[in-house]
């Protein structure tokens, strides 16, 4: 019966009514691009990119996700959608560590899912509601894309677009939230 308290609690988390920072209205030019970017499977230069900055960011890592293999799959998968969506992979790490703690089953109050906290309405904005957003593959192309889109929305101000991709446009506390998070864990010094 224990088992079995996990998916009962979930169940009832995801049927609660949605409260806080609702979104604005689904977007046109987000849902193409979120069609786009699910269908699309790119990343570093070459293997020694790769292996510096891997072993730099596990080292990061290590304290929120303990498990070496996981940890470094984690930052692949990352990496590998940081640099489809054109962000820094260190901007994606500290927005994920600002909504989730890297808990891909993380669920906000207002119903946001997964690592970047992605909004499940998405899903079916873009005909998949199948889809699961607590797959860690799914959860970061969509949040990066979301991301990237508020970059190119706000002509590349991070500030403004940070702010939308938390739903608080005209507050910086979310914004000051991730900054500290990219200073203090995941600012690159040579990147």
């Amino acid at each position: 019966m224990i088992r079995f308290w996990p998916v009962f609690l979930i169940t009832l988390l995801l049927s609660l009514p949605v409260q806080a920072n609702q979104p604005q209205a689904p977007d046109n030019t987000l849902r193409a691009l979120l069609k786009q970017a699910i269908a699309k499977h790119d990343s570093f230069k070459d293997r020694f990119d790769a292996e510096v900055w891997l072993v730099d960011m596990s080292r990061r890592l290590a304290p929120l996700v303990p498990n070496p293999q996981k940890r470094v799959k984690l930052l692949k998968q990352i990496h590998y959608e940081a640099a489809r969506a054109k962000l820094r992979p260190e901007l994606v790490l500290a927005v994920i560590e600002v909504e989730s703690r890297f808990d891909r089953f993380a669920i906000s109050n207002a119903g946001a899912m997964g690592l970047m906290q992605v909004m499940p309405f998405w899903l079916k904005e873009i005909g998949r509601p199948k889809d699961n957003l607590f797959d860690v593959h799914t959860n970061l192309r969509l949040g990066c894309t979301i991301l990237r889109y508020y970059m190119d929305k706000e002509k590349n101000d991070l500030t403004a677009a940070l702010a939308r991709y938390n739903g608080s446009l005209y507050s910086f506390k979310y914004t000051n939230r991730i900054f500290r998070a990219l200073d203090k864990h995941w600012r690159c010094i040579d990147c």
